[in-house]
């Protein structure tokens, strides 16, 4: 099921309610109170974009393989951008993006039963036939943008539920190594040395050669060294 919204807070707080099962979306044109990761604002002109929430019951799935899930939604937009012809690369965590500028940033929210998963809320929002943006956003870039052309944004959302259901039945088969390998040769900057910065600002030079299925991203430092960091121990400089 689709719900199709003229207006919410947050297509993740609505998806959360007991009507939406496995497989359900909400996607609204507004969001008054639309967020993305650490903590920022979301915003989007109605009519333009895609801002969504897509309900899973992965209750297969342990907690401390809940990354998988990510890689499992990220991979899945990779796939719908490439049937358009449209070349992206994954951010880690958990932004698309086309060369050096940001189509897709994505907020996912897990509840817990036990040990294992109950049910995540994948909240997506993909810049589609935007082509003028706030020019405080750093490095944004549309589909229309990356194209030459505008999409119909309803069959955007149903090629991407199609790509979807087809990673997560992966996910489901147990295919994590099949998941890793696609995801990993997906990252965005993957082996190029770039700056990254610590949270007290001090900058390193570093290079990606992967990522834990438990999500830490795995960098080969300038000196030589090898660390693996969690999510908000390290973040990507990113270029003007």
């Amino acid at each position: 099921m689709i719900r199709h919204l003229e207006e919410t807070t947050s297509t993740n707080d609505t998806a959360r309610r007991p009507e939406f099962g496995h497989g359900d979306v909400v996607w609204a044109e507004r969001q008054t109170a639309g967020r993305g990761q650490r903590g920022h604002a979301w915003a989007s002109p109605p009519g333009e974009n895609l801002t969504f929430s897509l309900v899973l019951e992965p209750r297969f799935l342990p907690v401390a393989e809940q990354f998988l899930l990510s890689e499992t939604v990220a991979l899945a937009l990779t796939d719908t951008f490439a049937a358009y012809g449209i070349d992206t690369r994954i951010k880690w965590t958990n932004d698309i993006y086309a060369g050096d500028r940001k189509m897709v940033g994505i907020l996912i929210e897990h509840s817990y039963s036990g040990p294992r998963l109950a049910r995540t809320i994948a909240g997506i929002g993909v810049n589609v036939n935007q082509t003028a943006f706030d020019p405080a956003l750093p490095n944004p870039v549309s589909m229309a943008q990356a194209a030459g052309r505008t999409f119909d944004r309803s069959e955007v959302l149903e090629r991407f539920l199609a790509c979807c259901a087809a990673r997560y039945a992966q996910l489901e088969r147990g295919e994590r190594d099949a998941l890793q390998h696609d995801y990993r040769e997906r990252m965005y900057a993957l082996e190029q040395m770039r700056p990254f910065r610590y949270p007290d600002g001090t900058l390193t030079r570093a290079a990606i050669e992967g990522v834990r299925p438990t999500g830490e991203l795995m960098l080969r430092h300038a000196d030589g060294s090898r660390r693996e960091y969690l999510f908000r121990e390290i973040e990507f400089v990113l270029k003007k």
